[in-house]
């Protein structure tokens, strides 16, 4: 059985297996469970309008006819 050392009191090296020991037994990752930001740009939404009307599409674009 290992002594007991104090986290303040281990060595650099020890205190960053120890973080990296911990960090594997997350559950979910938080820097993936972050909701979306609402100001940043969206490509699918910015072209929403043209699945909007079917006849504003024809009009617009007779070639795709």
């Amino acid at each position: 059985m290992e002594k007991f050392i104090p986290y303040e009191k281990l060595s650099k090296k020890k205190k960053r297996e120890l973080d990296a020991k911990r960090r594997v037994t997350w559950a979910i990752d938080p820097a993936v469970r972050r909701p979306a930001d609402p100001k940043a740009y969206n490509r699918r939404a910015a072209q929403k309008w043209r699945d909007d009307d079917p006849f504003l599409c024809c009009f617009l674009f007779p070639a795709a006819l």
